[in-house]
């Protein structure tokens, strides 16, 4: 299961793209189909010795047959918040490049499922992105009022349809289709902060196993304690496959959708590293999917969290360059070879201080930059705030600017900064000092 979650908002207008391609949800018409781009989606502009500019959004996807336009995912419009730069992610899918460190890395735990288990698990990595807020929220128990359903945290296409915050969003449709041990991995999209180790879209695996009475009963535990003692010397294996003879430690947590639920931690180079989430799936999530008489388990981890570790990758970036010093550097099946730094491109910095309002949100400036700056932006740190007589607020934010693969000239630093401060007054409603 993916365990953290994005975060939401109520709206209430019609579901235009619904409509507009002739079918009524996305759970009935996308779920399972195959997601990839067009040409145009997977080519980027070669910018290491020029001006930077915008990558080309593409204005087609095919979604299982179905061509989906631009204008269906990304409107002007107030209930859909996907910006441009979101829409040419979708069906990029970097978990399926066998020699990218995304893909190595879901390989690599493939082969562990696939020894221990003798095959046992399906595996689905090709599932649409594109899904509904039942799907999203509701199957796995998210509360109504949860952070994560926010506005401000998942990106939405109309009241109905969000790209996925976690690959449990498939969690429900599986279990109803009959699949009761499986994989899904795929690409998750979250509002979120600017730094090394956040990116607005990254990749999750999930895992999920299913037991029957004749499973625990031989034993002599309770379906609840069996599931638990499986899962954690399940993924105990998984954690020595992938990093060696380490110390591991359990904490107990909670999540909305196991009981009990716990995370993973192993000390690495170190320190302690959270690992994944995992626990006994809820039984409501069961008997919701004809599974009354069964108890479950289910697992998510992050995969660009674990790359960045056992690869040695520091930036969050990279992992969408197309630049041949860093794609060089990976092959096929040879986990954990060390990435080794290319980039000593200096950053420039930039301050920018406004009078917030009561609807400011990080997340939504950070949106603004992303939009303007794209991947030049390393982070966006808040460096000051006070709160005048008057009871006004003000915010002071530090823009890094840095290419990984090229030094920025003054001139496009300066025409990024203006554009940005233009936007974050402009979108943001608020006033610069």
């Amino acid at each position: 299961m993916a365990f953290s979650f994005a975060q939401s908002t109520f709206f209430s207008k019609p579901s235009l793209f619904l409509h507009k391609n002739g079918f009524r949800s996305l759970s009935f018409s996308l779920s399972f189909s195959p997601c990839f781009c067009t040409s145009a989606a997977l080519s980027s502009d070669k910018i290491r010795h020029q001006k930077w500019r915008q990558p080309v959004v593409a204005s087609v996807l095919e979604l299982g047959g179905v061509k989906i336009s631009k204008d269906d995912v990304v409107r002007d419009d107030p209930t859909n918040n996907v910006p441009d730069s979101i829409f040419t992610k979708l069906g990029m899918q970097l978990h399926r490049r066998d020699q990218h460190p995304i893909g190595i890395l879901k390989n690599a735990i493939y082969s562990y499922f696939d020894t221990t288990y003798s095959k046992k698990f399906d595996k689905f990595d090709n599932l649409c992105p594109i899904v509904s807020v039942k799907q999203n929220f509701d199957d796995v128990l998210v509360p109504e009022d949860h952070v994560s359903r926010s506005y401000n945290d998942t990106y939405y296409v109309d009241p109905e349809t969000v790209l996925r915050c976690h690959t449990s969003a498939h969690q429900a449709e599986l279990l109803r289709k009959g699949h009761t041990h499986f994989l899904v991995t795929g690409d998750v999209y979250r509002r979120d902060s600017i730094d090394s180790t956040h990116y607005p879209v990254f990749h999750q695996m999930e895992g999920f196993r299913v037991f029957n009475p004749e499973d625990w009963e031989p034993s002599g535990m309770d379906g609840t304690s069996y599931a638990a003692e499986d899962l954690k010397k399940c993924l105990e294996g998984l954690a020595r496959h992938l990093f060696g003879a380490v110390e591991m430690r359990w904490i107990d947590t909670y999540f909305p959708f196991t009981n009990p639920s716990f995370e993973l931690e192993i000390y690495f180079q170190e320190k302690w590293l959270e690992v994944l989430g995992c626990g006994v799936t809820e039984q409501e999530i069961l008997k919701r999917n004809g599974r009354t008489n069964n108890v479950a388990w289910a697992f998510g981890l992050g995969l660009e969290r674990l790359a960045m570790v056992l690869f040695d990758i520091p930036d969050i970036r990279l992992f969408w360059t197309t630049d041949e010093r860093f794609t060089s550097q990976f092959s096929d099946g040879q986990l954990g070879v060390k990435f080794k730094s290319f980039s000593k491109y200096p950053p420039c910095f930039k301050d920018m201080s406004f009078w917030i309002n009561g609807s400011f949100t990080e997340n939504n400036l950070c949106e603004v930059v992303r939009g303007i700056a794209g991947d030049l932006v390393e982070e966006v740190r808040l460096i000051d705030n006070f709160t005048n007589k008057k009871g006004r607020t003000s915010h002071c934010y530090r823009i890094a600017y840095r290419s990984m693969e090229r030094s920025l000239t003054d001139e496009e630093i300066n025409d990024l900064q203006w554009r940005v401060r233009d936007q974050v007054e402009t979108k943001l409603n608020v006033e610069l000092r």
